[in-house]
């Protein structure tokens, strides 16, 4: 997806911040009464796997689980679900839910960056309402590379009113058509390596999960044939994969984030058969309830999911000094794991944690709820 990179960082005496990182996670809705339990489960799951990569840079995390085709997908479910009401109310009700946490947040980052010399231009605008990248200097590049999500899904938001309107006259063909633009853009016309270039890569790239949300909410995937939707899907992703084996990015890496047309059929036929399980064997999760604590913690990855996105890779950045600091006491020398990564990966997580308690309550003010330090 354009310029996105990755990297992970092994913590010790001479540990460098985590390079930057591509995959991210998405923007998950807040659960209210009532919601599917197996689409919570798989929003936590995906943000899990995002601070996973993001720690330690498996280029094959994103074939074991498409974290960002499976929450475009969701996405896409609940926008075709709220767009029975007016698509004016319901564009800005997102929005409002969406910039609050995202002004918080960047007022720190911005903050930063200008201690650090970083003299802005114009495109600070973006920085309001990021219907582009917005900008900021190498210092503050791991914290604010996150943004292309919010980038896409603000787009895809805009753009769903028009996309269903198209979708359900003749939802089969234009659910494969989907397809046909990350297509083009990689055989027909490539376009061009700027702000509006990379926003139409990522949008082509997740154009099919996002319908595919709509597939599922107007009720299309539960009409198909389960032969025909295994082996198209099994297709798809036997495709998106030989298309990542065989055209490695210049890092020499098969990571999907870094060859969009290997993502998008690879995501595609997962995310497929997993939304298309979900019809054919009525999976709802419920009896997830019975385990009060990991049904908890479900709970608090979606109405907290906005925050673990924003904050999860500076919650990484803080790990690696934090850790150097441990050098220091013999004690915590001699007996904790300081240089292996996943000892950096629980020091990040209790970061995280540390930032849904100062931050999270944004996301209570922007849903118009009584602010919480735990939902």
């Amino acid at each position: 997806m354009g310029a996105h990179s990755k990297g992970a960082v092994r913590p010790g005496k001479r540990a460098v911040r985590p390079s930057p990182a591509a995959d991210t996670a998405p923007l998950p809705q807040v659960r209210p009464s009532g919601r599917d339990r197996y689409f919570d489960t798989l929003r936590a799951v995906a943000l899990i796997r995002v601070v996973t990569y993001h720690t330690f840079g498996w280029a094959w995390a994103g074939m074991v689980f498409p974290s960002m085709g499976i929450m475009f997908a969701l996405a896409g479910t609940l926008m075709a679900k709220s767009l029975e009401r007016p698509p004016l109310k319901v564009i800005r009700g997102r929005l409002r839910r969406l910039l609050p946490p995202f002004w918080f947040w960047g007022f720190f980052v911005v903050v930063a960056m200008l201690i650090h010399d970083w003299i802005p231009g114009w495109q600070i605008v973006y920085w309001i309402v990021p219907l582009g990248d917005p900008p900021g200097n190498a210092w503050g590049e791991q914290a604010w590379e996150i943004l292309w999500y919010l980038r896409t899904y603000l787009w895809f938001v805009l753009l769903s009113p028009l996309l269903l309107k198209v979708f359900r006259p003749a939802p089969i063909p234009v659910l494969l058509l989907s397809l046909a633009p990350i297509l083009a853009f990689q055989f027909v016309w490539e376009p061009p390596d700027n702000r509006f270039g990379t926003a139409l890569t990522d949008l082509a790239t997740f154009l099919f999960c996002w319908i595919l949300g709509f597939a599922h909410r107007e009720g299309v995937l539960s009409r198909l044939k389960p032969l025909a939707v295994t082996v198209l899907s099994l297709a798809a992703i036997a495709f998106g994969g030989w298309y990542a084996f065989t055209h490695q990015a210049e890092t020499g890496s098969y990571d999907l984030d870094d060859i969009p047309l290997a993502q998008a059929f690879w995501s595609a036929g997962f995310v497929t058969l997993l939304m298309y399980a979900k019809e054919f064997f009525r999976i709802d999760f419920a009896r997830l309830t019975r385990f009060r604590r990991t049904d908890r913690l479900v709970t608090v990855f979606n109405a907290r999911a906005v925050t673990i996105y924003l904050w999860h890779e500076i919650a990484l950045i803080l790990a690696v000094p934090l850790i150097d600091q441990f050098w220091n006491v013999p004690a915590f020398e001699k007996y904790l794991p300081l240089e292996s990564q996943w000892f950096m990966f629980g020091v990040g997580w209790i970061l995280i944690a540390v930032f849904v308690l100062l931050c999270g309550w944004v996301e209570d003010v922007a849903g118009k709820k009584k602010p919480r330090l735990v939902p």
